[in-house]
């Protein structure tokens, strides 16, 4: 459960979620996930760096709120259907699904999504007990692993990327 996701609250207007990229860039930290919604006023983004602490830093002395979530790494089959298994494992737990990146690292062929939830120990069980959180997949990945090297990166994860 090493893996973390900071999240902000940003105004939506042009350039904003630039100078967030700006000072992480100037920081040298690496993106390897990120998401973007937004509303008519209001966008939230979800990043996750290679360096969450620094980031962190570095975002609360820019004036920024970031929040931070713990994620969990499971591994899945590469086919359809297989996320809904781990959202059914987690319903039946009833265990609230928070949030989803789709990672650009493998734990062998098989692709590898962190979730969080409103009660992590608890989804880590579940999705423990059913075979989907693995050590592999849990000593794999760290917000630094995910961008140590050259992750193999599967065609249909390209889109996931831009």
């Amino acid at each position: 459960m090493s893996l973390r996701e900071i999240s902000l609250s940003l105004p939506n207007r042009p350039g904003t979620l630039a100078g967030v990229a700006r000072i992480l860039a100037e920081a040298h930290i690496n993106l390897a996930a990120v998401s973007v919604d937004s509303t008519p006023t209001r966008g939230r983004v979800r990043l996750i760096v290679s360096s969450p602490e620094r980031a962190l830093k570095l975002l609360s002395a820019a004036g920024y709120k970031p929040e931070v979530r713990e994620l969990i790494a499971v591994k899945l089959e590469d086919r359809a259907g297989s996320f809904l298994k781990v959202l059914e494992v987690l319903a039946r737990g009833r265990v609230n699904l928070q949030s989803a990146a789709i990672l650009i690292t493998r734990d062998g062929n098989q692709p590898l999504v962190a979730v969080s939830t409103n009660n992590l120990a608890r989804a880590h069980k579940l999705l423990q007990d059913a075979g989907f959180a693995s050590r592999t997949a849990e000593g794999l990945i760290s917000n630094s692993d995910l961008l140590a090297g050259t992750p193999t990166i599967p065609s249909e994860s390209v889109a996931l990327l831009l």
